[in-house]
């Protein structure tokens, strides 16, 4: 097994998550194949009771992980499927710690960081750096470890250790480190100054771990006078250090890699010259130009609670993205807080109330995302409402739904007092229940989570065409509260279409207005899944339909399915889809391994 470590130094925010799934996406494309660790030296377990405002979306795993919106990173660029154990936090190394030590396993030894807590680190990157991530069998060749946080911060310590001593266990030539580290500009003397990066590599080496790489984040490409004087002082070959500067979008940066030999200057610290291809990126290049060269506009009105940070809806912003390319169109993302639209902020702050309304008029579409607590549901409530009267295309994800289900209930049932007990206990037309089976007391891991069948009840509609045709679907849930099954019926006989339901039928999963444009809501988070190669279906639908070109994707998406469904191979076996995918067929060896796969160029990411 090969590793790389990639640190960051100087200030967090550099951007080391895109850099490491870049590292990925670029080995990957060498015919290599990539597993991914996240350490996040926080004492939480996981993300799952962390504020986005404070650390981003908590961005959620088939196996129902909440982990670190950079495995979100990972799992869209590389195309794998990580687990929990793919993100290492302080919580769970000193949990796993002391589980051991009340059972009695050091044998009375007394407990420490060095050797308890290092030697557990090391033996959970070994055990998880072995899993398979891709759907195929047999270990991955590379695993490549993001240490979160900024070297000097005091909570990492411990896994720095863990990590220099790792790299001389495992050996030279099975360890690459990579250190992400800021040259700034001053506007004051106009030079690209290298003194902060001298400083964060001189705390590495002292912590016991010698960067082979440097990755150097700044606003235009380094000079070649920087360049020479960083491999002068931080005593890095110049060929080794990488200029990561700013560009139009963070699909370019994998280019930025191989355009600088990155791969060349890894492969060679890990001995895999001789066996790695050169990286193979035409379909990733030819999708970062279509972003950079569309033009025609469409509006997406994003109405949230957490809005003042954009990493809170990251992975929504990706399946818009993603779905805005796939439709040839730029996106545009207004933000609306959701309390804006209010009537208090009306009595408040005209003004501001004002400039919400217009900015969720003049979209093209709108999305309510997830999201917790009573802070800005009426004003999720209204837009829906808007939404709906107006025929304006709509998607709501989980929260996003289930303020749409109060809305009907309010304006169409007349149901006027209708509410979710998480908003009103004692709302006597409680059209969103808390599910049985959670808990009151205790918050992190005790939702539904992780990835979930939805059944599709009828054939014809708008989301079951979207999925192509398919009788269920897959998709990953966070919730704790779900739809009423006691009042579906009536809802059903208002014109709300219940068009997806769980292996019961009695969870509600996807709702429809079936004489509406596109008007969507769904109580799982299709954004998890959404790939800029395979964009997420709904998203896609809520583009096109925003774009007016629904009815045309949709008649496609019937052709494609009929055309599948006629390819069949000689033996009378269905084909693979060779229209996604030129070479899907054709069955490559692992350079490492010797195992078949099937996808040997990784831009399908």
């Amino acid at each position: 097994m090969k590793y790389v470590l990639v640190t960051g130094g100087v200030v967090s925010g550099l951007g080391k998550g895109v850099t490491a799934s870049s590292i990925g996406l670029v080995l990957k494309a060498c015919g290599l194949r990539i597993t991914s660790i996240k350490i996040d030296p926080y004492l939480n377990t996981d993300a799952g009771t962390m504020s986005p405002v404070e650390h981003g979306e908590v961005f959620v795993l088939d196996d129902g992980g909440e982990v670190d919106l950079d495995l979100g990173n990972y799992e869209r660029f590389l195309n794998i499927k990580l687990t929990s154990d793919n993100n290492i936090t302080t919580g769970k190394i000193y949990q796993h710690v002391i589980n051991k030590e009340r059972k009695g396993d050091y044998l009375g030894k007394t407990v420490q960081v060095v050797p308890h807590i290092t030697d557990a680190i090391q033996e959970w990157i070994e055990r998880v750096a072995m899993v398979p991530v891709d759907g195929k069998e047999g270990p991955p060749d590379v695993c490549v470890i993001e240490l979160g946080g900024t070297i000097g911060d005091i909570e990492s310590m411990p896994f720095i250790e863990a990590l220099g001593q790792f790299s001389y266990h495992v050996g030279p030539g099975n360890f690459c480190s990579v250190h992400v580290s800021l040259v700034p500009v001053l506007d004051a003397v106009g030079e690209q100054k290298t003194k902060p990066t001298q400083h964060s590599v001189r705390g590495l080496r002292g912590l016991g771990l010698t960067p082979h790489i440097l990755a150097c984040r700044s606003t235009k490409a380094l000079d070649e006078n920087v360049i020479e004087k960083l491999s002068q002082f931080c005593h890095v070959p110049v060929s080794n250090i990488i200029s990561l500067y700013d560009v139009t979008n963070i699909w370019h940066i994998p280019l930025l890699l191989k355009e600088q030999k990155a791969h060349e200057a890894i492969l060679k610290g890990l001995n895999l010259l001789s066996v790695a291809q050169e990286p193979k990126l035409e379909e990733w290049m030819a999708r970062a130009k279509i972003c950079d060269t569309l033009h025609d506009p469409v509006r997406i009105a994003l109405v949230g609670k957490y809005t003042g940070l954009s990493d809170s809806y990251l992975s929504v912003l990706k399946a818009l993205l993603h779905a805005s390319v796939a439709c040839r169109r730029k996106l545009v993302v207004e933000w609306v807080p959701a309390s804006d639209l209010e009537e208090t902020t009306l009595k408040e702050a005209p003004d501001v109330h004002s400039a919400a309304w217009n900015l969720l008029k003049g979209a093209d579409g709108v999305l309510v995302p997830g999201g917790f607590g009573d802070r800005g549901v009426q004003g999720k409530i209204l837009a829906a409402k808007y939404a709906r009267e107006n025929n304006v295309p709509f998607l709501g994800i989980c929260l996003g739904m289930q303020t749409a289900v109060i809305e009907y209930c309010r304006s169409v049932l007349k149901l006027r007092d209708a509410n979710s007990t998480e908003f009103d206990p004692d709302t006597t037309n409680p059209c969103v229940i808390f599910m049985p089976e959670g808990s009151k007391t205790h918050m992190g891991g005790t939702m539904r989570l992780g990835s979930r069948r939805t059944y599709f009840q009828v054939t014809d509609c708008k989301s079951a065409k979207l999925y192509g045709n398919a009788k269920s679907v897959d998709e990953r849930h966070r919730h704790r509260y779900e739809v009423n099954p006691d009042m579906v019926r009536e809802l059903e006989m208002a014109g709300l279409a219940f068009v997806g339901k769980d292996e019961t039928g009695k969870r509600m999963e996807i709702i429809e207005l079936p004489t509406h444009p596109y008007f969507v809501g769904v109580q799982f988070h299709p954004e998890f899944k959404s790939r800029p190669a395979k964009p997420s279906a709904l998203f896609l639908g809520l583009i096109a339909a925003s774009c007016g070109q629904l009815d045309v994707f949709l008649h496609s998406q019937d052709h494609a399915s009929r055309l599948k469904k006629k390819v069949v191979s000689s033996n009378g076996v269905l084909a693979p889809k060779v229209y996604q995918n030129g070479n899907a067929n054709k069955p490559r060896k692992s350079l490492l391994k010797g195992s078949f796969y099937t996808n040997g160029n990784g831009v399908h990411a």
